[in-house]
């Protein structure tokens, strides 16, 4: 399957198609709007995260704070 190994040829095609279909005001702005997509995509990645272990270093830091 050579499907997603693309050539020169194939990749300047590409980029002439996108041109001729939303031309060139609108590519910054719709690169733009993917940019902040992948941005707000990463931000909730690393806002999920396992609980687990914040919950075993606050119990640490309670013990330290404790004198045990």
């Amino acid at each position: 399957m050579k499907l997603l190994f693309l050539g020169t040829w194939e990749i300047i095609v590409i980029v002439l198609v996108v041109l001729l279909l939303f031309g060139g005001k609108k590519i910054p702005e719709l690169m733009r709007g993917m940019g902040k997509g992948v941005k707000s995509f990463k931000d909730g990645m690393n806002g999920i995260e396992d609980p687990k272990p914040q919950e075993k270093e606050s119990s640490e830091t309670k013990k330290s704070e404790d004198g045990i």
